[in-house]
């Protein structure tokens, strides 16, 4: 199979356990189904990052959001539904879910996405997105398809065909909400 795919090829690629760069709504990323253990522990071998690390999980609605997180503090959706950019929450009670995705203190990071390709692309997979971005660990972001190094691409099943010269910068903001309705800002 050719490794660059539109969205169908990706979603259908993403159901039997490949992985995939992609753009996001932030920078480009790394990411596979985040119900399939072998693809998510292939993610962690391509970045050479440390199974300690989490990544961060894309649904494409809160409907999708409350299949993942048992309890929601309020204080949640006034976030995302007021966010002016890209917003990352922490949260404390995740289920269904693998446990090489939670942090080591039990959390999981979830983004609802504006992007329309993930959008299309989690609607076909019907599962969340593992979300990560494209560079080795512990190196810079790539800003752009160009920037990503040889060793990502060639580790990567499928890319997506999409915004390959869009230069992308900006990373989500990330935020820590607790069951409290407490709100730590991490980023």
């Amino acid at each position: 199979m050719e490794k660059l795919v539109n969205i169908h090829d990706a979603a259908e690629g993403l159901k039997v356990g490949k992985t995939l760069l992609y753009p996001t709504d932030t920078v480009w990323g790394l990411g596979c189904d985040a119900s399939n253990e072998e693809a998510i522990q292939k993610i962690f071998d391509i970045k050479n990052r440390s199974n300690e690390k989490s990544f961060i999980l894309l649904v494409d609605s809160v409907a999708m959001l409350e299949r993942y997180v048992n309890n929601i503090p309020d204080v949640c959706f006034d976030l995302i539904d007021f966010a002016v950019k890209p917003l990352t929450i922490i949260y404390d009670e995740p289920i269904n879910l693998p446990k090489s995705l939670l942090a080591a203190d039990g959390t999981i990071a979830i983004r609802v996405t504006e992007d329309m390709n993930c959008k299309k692309i989690i609607q076909r997979l019907r599962k969340p997105l593992v979300s990560t971005s494209a560079n080795i660990s512990g190196q810079p972001n790539a800003e752009s398809y160009a920037e990503i190094s040889e060793e990502i691409k060639t580790g990567v099943d499928l890319i997506l065909n999409e915004r390959l010269e869009e230069v992308m910068r900006q990373p989500s903001s990330i935020v820590k909400v607790g069951s409290d309705n407490g709100v730590k800002v991490i980023r």
